[in-house]
């Protein structure tokens, strides 16, 4: 007997071509029904027998695209309706979105074969997409996702593109972000003072192209955003670049042209060639091969052996990797400390003396967002940055609860987290909010959420820092909304991220989280940065950390690893790092030692130190560079002689004047640095392995922006695994502060206080 059965399918669905694939699998079943995008997911209505539609829903889910993520399901009878056909009709409500919202995907392999297909109509036309790849994130204005919601709206489609959209055997069916050259997004170009050349699409690329060869800057317009571009061989152009974005050594990221090239020049794994090609499309770290000649590798990252290698995530940078047929620096359209930008108006008054041509389009951005970056320690994945092709979703936690929460996250890598329906969302990375345009963007994203879903927080949760700006700013909410307001420790929102990650809460043996970073205001109102935590019974407590050693000369210290080794020295070796500072400097900062009452338990600026012991950098030109530095150098011993530099050392705290004195004699002893610098990353692995042992933890959770060191992940992987203990790290979410405002949701949502 025919019944009429509804189902209902929520997850990553609306974007992704789910629904003409499920036309699709409706006439093969010779079903009749309907299927629209509402505010849960997907609904369908077939007229069907019960087994019948049981298959279906198990074809379907068996089947989806691969691009959607399901993530649950329903199917029941209804009061019957006889359908005459299989329709996919518009999305009409006007209820609040309990859906992803779908991120962007790069350029899928059928389009970039149309793009270089002289016969195809989209020939070297920089916007083709398709149901499997293109923007959507950036370009949501609300939802559900259908065109109409999207700013490629303004963009009426010719007849021939409706006629694909309207086509059930065509790739394009129901294509929210269909166009053609005919109809769609036009390119132009211009001098860096605005004055245009030309507006001819078929002319642009080759003149782009020519012009990059000649050694000049070019501002593209992507779809995500403004990137910089060069010739990656040209090291004038490359360090003309660095000098007029005043970016003097943190290193840029490369476009190339084709996964074989890439595999040609560089050491690559499975895990990192699937992640080069995956629809997320993001930069990722890999190693070059000693057989490289053809890149300037030090002018393209400084004293760094690996680079941030990408393929082009979308047609217009296709066509132009394609034409100019080398390696491009790609690195992000801004000034050092700013935000990506997306509007022609201030790529020309910020980028206008940085680069050299212009190549705009006319589609609008919504969600402007960096490229996503990754690295591998192993086949475990390491997220530095988490943006285009990731964010804003965060499928794997759900907070069950009447409260709208959003998170506020930190200050320097900073997150908005959003939870104002079943779905959890984590956005892109801004920045630093001590910058005005960063700020601006962070809080533009926050009136953007709150209208996008319509709904309004009941709970603000901020870092328990004050001076924060995401905790200045979260304060003034709470109040305009009156919402309740709730701060939550730095770190031990950290340990809430990796703990949501891996779904911990419900756990029944106690964890032991590791949580390192460069600073946190802690309980006690020193700066925390070497924390060991026990988790067990919904309650987190602090059970040891790194000695406390002095914090001076406030954040000059994060920028000058010189100070962070003055302050961790024993005063009795203190005058062997006398040349790294001037009379006047030795005098002023010896002085603050004497009277400095502010400590600090910070692995980061641990790292810096070893770094500057070790003359490998005294003074950092970006975030991190210490860090990097050091780990590069480790990576250049060879060896397996590893050195514990707290052999047979008991302690209550992790002393870290010990440790620094045992470098120090290694220094004296002649042994290489490269073998001290992976030394010193092997002991702190021994120090969580020896802290746990003692403790009688299984399990370890590790957080913090130090984790995103390879070696030291590697290490812990592989040395816990001998000795039984299970290691968890964030792999979703970045283990840098952009985890955060997930752990603020997580310990909200989770701990008792």
């Amino acid at each position: 007997m025919t019944k009429t059965f509804q189902i209902t399918i929520s997850g990553q669905v609306q974007g992704v071509g789910f629904r003409p694939f499920v036309y699709g699998l409706a006439n093969e079943f010779q079903l009749k029904g309907s299927i629209c995008n509402n505010q849960d997911g997907v609904l369908i209505h077939i007229n069907s027998s019960k087994a019948k539609a049981t298959a279906f829903l198990s074809a379907i889910l068996k089947k989806a695209p691969k691009i959607s993520i399901i993530q649950s399901h329903f199917i029941s009878e209804i009061t019957f309706k006889n359908y005459d056909d299989f329709k996919i009709i518009p999305s009409g409500t006007n209820h609040q979105i309990n859906t992803p919202l779908t991120p962007d995907f790069a350029i899928c392999e059928s389009c970039k074969s149309e793009i270089r297909d002289v016969n195809n109509r989209r020939f070297g036309y920089a916007f083709t997409t398709c149901t499997n790849c293109g923007p959507r994130y950036t370009v949501t204005t609300k939802f559900p996702f259908e065109r109409a919601n999207t700013t490629v709206s303004a963009f009426a489609m010719c007849n021939n593109c409706k006629t694909e959209y309207a086509n059930p055997y065509d790739k394009r069916f129901h294509s929210q972000t269909n166009s053609c050259k005919e109809c769609g997004i036009k390119l132009k170009f211009s001098a860096a003072d605005g004055k245009l050349i030309t507006t001819d699409s078929s002319e642009i690329i080759k003149k782009v192209s020519e012009l990059i060869l000649l050694g000049n800057i070019i501002a593209l317009k992507n779809t995500n955003g403004y990137m910089l571009c060069c010739d990656a061989n040209n090291k004038e152009a490359i360090e003309r670049l660095r000098k007029k974005k005043q970016r003097p050594t943190k290193p840029f990221a490369l476009l190339y042209p084709s996964i074989e090239k890439i595999k040609t020049e560089f050491q690559i794994n499975k895990a990192e060639e699937q992640a080069l090609t995956s629809s997320a499309g993001p930069i990722v770290v890999l190693n070059p091969k000693e057989s490289l000649q053809d890149l300037e590798k030090e002018s393209i990252a400084p004293r760094l052996n690996q680079l941030g290698i990408m393929l082009p995530s979308s047609a217009l940078l296709s066509l132009l990797i394609d034409e100019v047929k080398i390696p491009l620096i790609a690195t992000s359209g801004n000034m050092h400390g700013s935000p990506i930008i997306s509007m022609e108006t201030d790529a020309i008054e910020k980028l206008s003396k940085v680069a050299d041509y212009f190549l705009y389009h006319d589609l609008v951005i919504s969600f402007p967002q960096d490229d996503s970056v990754v690295r591998f320690a192993g086949e475990q994945q390491i997220i530095l940055r988490r943006s285009r092709g990731i964010a804003p979703n965060y499928l794997n936690a759900s907070f069950s609860s009447n409260e709208r929460m959003i998170a506020m996250g930190a200050h320097l890598k900073s997150t908005l987290g959003f939870a104002p329906n079943t779905n959890t969302y984590i956005s892109p990375y801004f920045g630093n909010l001590d910058t005005y345009d960063v700020l601006t963007r962070y809080q533009e994203s926050i009136a953007k959420y709150i209208a996008l879903f319509q709904t309004q927080p009941d709970v603000v949760l901020i870092d328990s820092h004050p001076q924060y700006q995401s905790s200045i700013l979260g304060l003034e909410l709470a109040a305009k909304w009156n919402a309740k307001l709730i701060s939550i420790q730095h770190h031990k929102a950290h340990f809430t991220s990796v703990l949501g990650e891996h779904g911990l809460f419900e756990s029944k043996e106690k964890i032991l989280g590791i949580i390192w970073d460069g600073t946190g205001l802690g309980d006690d109102n020193a700066i925390w940065g070497g924390e060991f935590f026990t988790y067990e019974n919904k309650k987190i407590e602090r059970l040891t950390h790194f000695e406390y050693v002095d914090w001076i000369a406030t954040d000059k210290m994060a920028k000058e690893p010189r100070l962070s080794l003055i302050s961790i020295l024993p005063k009795s070796e203190r005058e062997l790092i006398k040349p790294k500072f001037s009379e006047t400097e030795w005098k002023i900062y010896n002085k603050m030692l004497e009277n400095n009452s502010l400590k600090t338990s910070s692995v980061g600026r641990l790292f810096d130190a070893v770094a500057s012991l070790l003359d490998i950098i005294d003074k950092a030109t970006y975030e991190g560079e210490a860090a990097m530095l050091l780990e590069n150098t480790a990576k250049n011993y060879k060896g397996n002689d590893f050195i514990d530099f707290l052999v047979d050392v008991d302690f209550e705290y992790v002393p870290v004047k010990t440790l620094i004195s045992s470098i120090q004699k290694a220094k004296s002893e002649g042994i290489s640095t490269s073998r001290i610098a992976n030394s010193f990353i092997y002991t702190l692995a021994l120090i969580i392995l020896k802290i746990a042992k003692q403790n009688e933890y299984k399990t370890i959770a590790c957080s913090g922006g130090v984790f995103q060191n390879s070696i030291l992940v590697e290490k812990l992987s592989q040395l816990s695994q001998k000795q039984g203990i299970k290691s968890k790290f964030n792999r979703i979410l970045s283990s840098n502060d952009e985890n955060i405002s997930f752990g603020q949701l997580c310990y909200y949502h989770h701990i008792k206080n």
